[in-house]
């Protein structure tokens, strides 16, 4: 694994020196660990800010400890539970093993991501969050606007998260029209920074003929715009961009469609909440459209009219009207592509 820099970026001092089980009335401090900096636009960024939010929305005080790597953080884990850090965050998929092993032998709870079935009362919790249902109407979107009959879908990895997404996308795709091709790219299992490989495997799938791009990477996500920005479609036309968790526009130089926005702070608020009652790891965390917690930003490449029919459609998914179906093993994902590269 290649070696990062770890940041420990205290909000406040905690407030409890002693290693042990935190009972719920004594929690003052929460921390989040993220495995790159918290200014990605993406899954790193999202998760610090929202659990900012959440920490002052229930009064406790946060530690960010950031650029951890997908390396072992068990030794992090332990000095933050040393610190007197009440409930830690790993947000990772990486951090699944090592969050619920310190979660026992520190006895300081832990939020582990896309694992409901590593749920422990009182000392493991889970978040798989997925943007499915968002991801539908960008698939609708996308379907509407390709002049090609082409687009794709590059992902920096197979994680359940992403794969939900995806299928979620490809169901949106077909809803609108059938006859639109869908050309699915893994840039590696894992490929979450690697940028060079993202601007490489999108420019593939550029070249077999897509013309809008859904991608989800991170870091590699900045490799992705590069290659929409740098190589045309067939056409000699512009290739558009929708992006997924964070909001890019204030970097767009007018590729950008549209994102899968996830405002996770009610996830985290509700932790907080539930770990303050007592009722911490009986249950997964999700987010919804129904809650504003999954959003899909409108950019200035929207038409309005199409705008209008996805905000319709939205409204229909809240209502029940359609359902997207979470699709979170990659065999699934896959066998909904036209073509896998």
């Amino acid at each position: 694994m290649k070696k990062q820099t770890t940041t420990l970026l205290l909000a406040a001092a905690a407030s409890s020196l002693f290693v042990g089980s935190i009972h719920a009335a004594e929690l003052s401090s929460i921390a989040i660990l993220v495995p790159e900096e918290g200014t990605d636009f993406g899954w790193n960024q999202q998760g610090v800010t929202a659990a900012r939010a959440a920490a002052d929305a229930t009064g406790v005080d946060l530690v960010v400890a950031e650029g951890l790597g997908y390396g072992d953080i068990r030794p992090t884990m332990r000095e933050l539970a040393e610190e007197g850090v009440g409930l830690m965050i790993a947000h990772a998929s990486g951090y699944n093993t090592a969050g619920p092993e310190i979660a026992e032998e520190m006895g300081v709870p832990v939020a582990i991501v896309d694992t409901p079935e590593g749920l422990k009362e009182g000392l493991v919790s889970d978040y798989t969050l997925s943007g499915h249902e968002g991801a539908y109407l960008t698939g609708r979107m996308a379907a509407r606007m390709s002049r090609s009959g082409v687009v794709g879908v590059v992902v920096s990895g197979e994680p359940p998260s992403w794969n939900a997404q995806s299928a979620g996308f490809a169901q949106g795709v077909k809803d609108e029209s059938a006859e639109v091709k869908l050309v699915y790219a893994v840039i590696g299992p894992a490929a979450y920074s690697d940028a060079a490989g993202g601007k490489r495997v999108t420019e593939s799938v550029i070249a077999a003929g897509a013309d809008i791009i859904f991608g989800q990477g991170n870091g590699s996500s900045f490799g992705m715009l590069q290659a929409v920005e740098t190589k045309p479609a067939a056409d000699g036309g512009k290739v558009l961009f929708i992006d997924v968790i964070g909001d890019k526009s204030e970097l767009d130089k007018g590729y950008l469609l549209s994102s899968v926005v996830w405002d996770m702070t009610p996830v985290y608020t509700q932790m907080i909440e539930d770990l303050m009652a007592d009722e911490f790891g009986k249950k997964s965390y999700a987010i919804t459209l129904a809650d504003d917690s999954v959003q899909v930003l409108k950019t200035p490449q929207v038409p309005d009219e199409i705008w209008s029919e996805i905000e319709g459609l939205r409204q229909n998914i809240i209502d029940g009207e359609i359902e997207v179906s979470a699709v979170f093993d990659a065999e699934g994902v896959r066998a909904m592509m036209s073509e896998v590269q």
